[in-house]
């Protein structure tokens, strides 16, 4: 007996923990599933006859595809042709992409078995013996249909009528069944599913301390299960110190709201916080209103580049989030982002939705001028995914919001805003990716944006300088993005351009030694005999490179870069502003070493020192 778990994932450092809870779980609960379940993980950017052709290679007796909104075009196209190659074998659907619409996708697909609704743990277990039982020659459909001759109930009580959260085709009356529905799962009798770290090496872990979420946001299906079910702790810690004694790179947690319990939330960060290892990094999504200050606190504490928060703003505009049922308080919210900020020791991740109700263009422009001031390391503008099963869907018709009839469902135009107007905010969001989330222009960026009304104007109109030249259709490379964002500086503040190239160089060495000089960069041949004479000093006395012992002046200039700056390229935007239009000059250029073996861990900067030559 096998029994295939098939995931098509996103990008390969993605994994789909669901596949690995289902066979853990039925693995403690039956040994026997340590050989009868096996897992296939795939991407969305395999070629899909690839695919098909090592499922057909593993010869299951049953199949079940995990479903979602990522993979759902291509997973249709998927068990369609498994279809054909093996009609024999029962195929079964699961994930949050099939859940809501049952009916009609077993309408479609009729060669469909079924699809397990709910939390699948339990039911797939259940659903393993059925098979297993036909294997060794119990039929339950046939025993179905005696019994029932003799006890119409019985149908209700046997075979896969008996398993809870199925819908499926029944063999006896033709139709579609739907069984009683599955209560919810005691998360802490659920395995731990990382015991063998074999199958996850350069990709991200995925943890789950809770499930469930408190609120009830009108776009999430999270808000469909109110009750919020909690790991026990005793688990927790020990689970952490086992991705601590790995030393794993990230352990990212998929509780939807990690700090909805204070108790819990805190004691799993003091947790991480005492027994910190170095390198293991955590991330989690939470609630910045509910924290409190015992819990800031402890972030505070955090070896710098231990921890990611992602927090979901939204919104700005009152109405919208009072509209999507999202209760937050926007002061408390910017005092503690702009609070833990401070600290510079925590990466922050802030979300933002164009496409809800009440947000038009300004309103967006807005909400997005908010955000960007509270100074996240990384800003996500996204677009509303219209989700069945969500309040959000129920309401569409009522928003005027038109959204794409397949996968990722997104927002093609509003009641508030249209469809020219979310184009637009498209190509922003580029930008956004592009010059601001790629954290490569955290020198240049402050002072650009001094030249515009708000940090959105100044987006949009890179956007559009991106449209006029051409730049959407024929994208530069990444190196080339610095000269456009050159060309567009020189054109929108003129009389700063030398500035700017100075800010630029200075962005670029801080990432990376560069193999070549950008064609903007000053000339430093005259300077070829100094930063040599520098190198060989700094190889006998070691006043700024004293972790480079062992190397010699040459070593050490091949791994380490200096540049020479006529501006204080280092300075915040408004005083080197005020500088320039003083026309101040130093009297001499100024040297800064960039030492790539020392990194901000929030940044990835080198670290930087001003040095004498």
């Amino acid at each position: 007996m096998k029994f295939l778990l098939v995931a098509l994932n996103a990008k390969y450092i993605h994994s789909n923990p669901a596949l690995y809870s289902l066979r853990s779980y039925a693995v403690a609960r039956d040994s026997e599933a340590e050989n009868e379940v096996e897992l296939a993980e795939y991407t969305i950017n395999q070629q899909l006859s690839d695919i098909l052709a090592d499922i057909y290679k593993r010869k299951p007796d049953a199949a079940a595809f995990s479903c979602y909104i990522w993979n759902w075009n291509m997973m249709q196209e998927l068990v369609t042709e498994f279809h054909k190659v093996m009609p024999q074998i029962p195929i079964w659907l699961g994930g949050p992409e099939v859940s809501y619409n049952v009916p009609e996708i077993l309408e479609q697909y009729p060669f469909l078995t079924g699809i397990m609704t709910g939390e699948g743990e339990e039911t797939f277990f259940q659903l393993l013996q059925h098979y297993r039982r036909q294997r060794v020659g119990e039929d339950p459909e046939a025993m179905q249909l005696q019994l029932t001759a003799f006890w119409p109930g019985a149908a209700e009580h046997t075979g896969l009528h008996a398993i809870a959260g199925l819908v499926f085709w029944d063999p006896v009356s033709g139709g579609i069944v739907r069984t009683q529905e599955r209560a919810l799962t005691d998360i802490s009798g659920l395995p731990f599913i990382y015991e063998d770290l074999g199958a996850f090496e350069n990709r991200i872990l995925y943890y789950e301390s809770s499930r469930g979420c408190p609120f009830n946001c009108s776009y999430c299906l999270s808000s469909i299960d109110k009750k919020v079910r909690l790991r026990d702790l005793s688990l927790v810690k020990k689970e952490l110190q086992f991705f601590l004694d790995a030393k794993v790179p990230q352990v990212k947690f998929v509780d939807r709201t990690f700090n909805c319990n204070h108790e819990h939330a805190q004691e799993i960060w003091r947790y991480i916080l005492e027994h910190d290892n170095g390198v293991t990094n955590f991330h989690f999504e939470i609630s910045a209103d509910l924290l409190n200050g015992e819990e800031l606190a402890l972030l505070s504490q955090m070896r710098p580049g231990l921890m990611q928060l992602e927090i979901g703003v939204q919104s700005t505009n009152p109405d919208t989030l009072r509209e999507i049922r999202r209760y937050a308080n926007l002061d408390k919210l910017r005092h503690t982002v702009v609070r833990i900020h401070a600290e510079h020791n925590i990466h922050i991740h802030l979300d933002l939705i164009a496409g809800l109700p009440f947000e038009d263009f300004a309103s967006f422009q807005r909400s997005f001028n908010d955000v960007y001031y509270m100074r996240p390391e990384q800003l996500q503008l996204g677009f509303l995914k219209v989700l069945k099963g969500s309040y959000m869907a129920e309401m569409a018709e009522n928003y005027g919001i038109a959204y794409t009839s397949k996968p990722p469902y997104e927002v093609l135009y509003t009641k508030w805003l249209s469809y020219e107007e979310v184009i637009r905010l498209k190509r922003i969001e580029e930008m956004v990716e592009l010059y601001y989330n790629s954290n490569q222009f955290s020198h240049v960026l402050p002072v650009l944006e001094k030249q515009f009304p708000s940090p959105f104007d100044m987006f949009a109109a890179l956007a559009d300088f991106y449209e006029e030249n051409g730049y959407f259709v024929n994208s530069p490379s990444r190196m080339y993005r610095y000269q456009v964002l050159l060309d567009f500086a020189a054109a929108v503040d003129l009389g700063r351009e030398n500035l700017y190239r100075e800010l630029l160089v200075y962005d670029m060495y801080l990432r990376e030694n560069l193999k070549s000089r950008p064609v903007f960069a000053k000339d430093l041949s005259g300077w070829h005999d100094k930063i040599t004479d520098f190198y060989k000093k700094e190889e006998t006395e070691r006043n700024y490179l004293p972790d480079y012992e062992g190397y010699n002046a040459r070593q050490m200039q091949r791994m380490t870069h200096i540049e020479l700056f006529r501006w204080p390229v280092e300075k915040q935007a408004w005083e080197l502003l005020e500088l320039h239009d003083r026309m101040f000059m130093g009297m001499q250029e100024t040297a800064v070493l960039f030492d790539y073996r020392t990194r901000d861990p929030l940044t990835n900067d080198a670290r930087t020192v001003e040095v004498e030559l």
